[in-house]
């Protein structure tokens, strides 16, 4: 297949579109190191930060926000829109690009509409079970779409999973573990729970293990708890017992994931695809708010063996006492959980993603056939 030189990459707004981003970002690199590799964005999402910081180029589009109900936003939508296809035509016109792929998020609609009028071709990447508005409208206009989950409705789909850095995706989690229970200050000899609610914090996680952590040290279970910025606790603690240690933020989540048995997280897509990508049981606890996604996004791996799901309302001290406690303790169905999250896992979604770009660029369909 012909090496792309130019490819124009579409995602922003939060880490969900902007870590596949990257992923590809960097594996296009990798298997063609002249490629250049642009990524549009909008100057208040987190790739305004993050993509420069990876050493990419960024270019800018106008945040078109679509109203769900009548508004003065609603009037100047078409306006708006213009604007920002304008901006992403640009970015095509004067990179060169062969290929726009997208991630979905306010930047991928115009991004599709501007490559769809120069008839460049189009990749599409969905992370949530649930798709997006963009990418329903993305995955109309091109044969080349990829999802994370099974479960995801769109036309001309295929399955590929989660793009990852190369920090999760070959971590070795037996190896790194002397090193990193030395960073948290943890020890070796107890089980461990990560508790995490991203970068935010999760205040349903951090109230709940908050009242229990005495309990927890008491009953032989170390924890590590990330509670975001700003939302920081000193936990009680017995006089013996196990380590309960609080962080606000892991600038190396790889760390965190080698020293855990068991993950309590939201189930964002990135977050799902890492633990299964890693081989990590964890307890789900979706967003109480949305459209549902989160739930979706956790029913493959709760279906397989490799975690459970819990309502944000029933993740009380409680229910700490009574479920989280007997199962962090239970070394053999935490194996057997384990080994089903890691049958869910695919650690080449980057490698795949980029097959999909090759192809796009070549003009061949994406089961191979030209």
């Amino acid at each position: 297949m012909s090496a792309p030189t130019s490819v124009l990459l579409a995602g922003g707004g939060t880490a969900g579109h902007v870590s596949p981003l990257l992923a590809l970002a960097d594996t296009l690199v990798r298997r063609h190191p002249d490629v250049t590799v642009t990524a549009l964005g909008t100057e208040a999402g987190l790739e305004a930060r993050l993509v420069p910081a990876r050493g990419f180029a960024l270019r800018y589009v106008p945040k078109v926000p679509l109203p769900r109900r009548p508004s003065g936003d609603l009037a100047r939508l078409p306006r708006n829109l213009k604007r920002a296809v304008d901006a992403a035509g640009a970015a095509i016109d004067e990179t060169g690009a062969q290929v726009v792929v997208g991630f979905g998020g306010y930047v991928s609609t115009p991004a599709y509409l501007a490559a769809r009028r120069r008839r460049i071709p189009i990749v599409v990447h969905e992370q949530n079970a649930r798709p997006g508005l963009a990418n329903r409208v993305g995955a109309r206009f091109t044969p080349f779409v990829a999802t994370t989950f099974s479960n995801t409705v769109l036309p001309h789909a295929t399955r590929i999973g989660m793009p990852l850095r190369r920090e999760i995706t070959t971590l070795d989690r037996a190896a790194l573990r002397p090193a990193a229970l030395a960073h948290f200050g943890l020890e070796p000899d107890w089980p461990t729970v990560l508790v995490t609610g991203g970068s935010l914090g999760a205040k349903r996680l951090n109230d709940a293990f908050a009242a229990r952590a005495a309990t927890l040290s008491a009953r032989g279970v170390q924890v590590l708890h990330v509670t975001g910025r700003d939302k920081e606790f000193t936990p009680e603690r017995p006089g013996v017992g196990a380590p309960y240690v609080v962080v606000p933020y892991a600038e190396r989540m790889e760390l965190a994931y080698a020293v855990a048995d068991l993950v309590v997280a939201r189930s964002g897509a990135n977050t799902v695809c890492e633990l299964t990508t890693v081989g990590l049981p964890a307890v789900y606890v979706p967003l109480p708010i949305g459209n549902g996604e989160q739930r979706l996004n956790a029913a493959d791996v709760v279906t397989g063996g490799g975690g459970l799901l819990v309502e944000d309302a029933q993740l009380t001290p409680d229910w700490v006492d009574s479920v989280l406690v007997p199962l962090a303790t239970d070394g053999d169905r935490l194996t057997r959980m384990a080994r089903a999250a890691a049958s869910l896992g695919e650690p080449r979604a980057d490698e795949l993603l980029a097959d999909l770009v090759e192809r796009a660029v070549d003009g061949r369909r994406p089961g191979g056939a030209s």
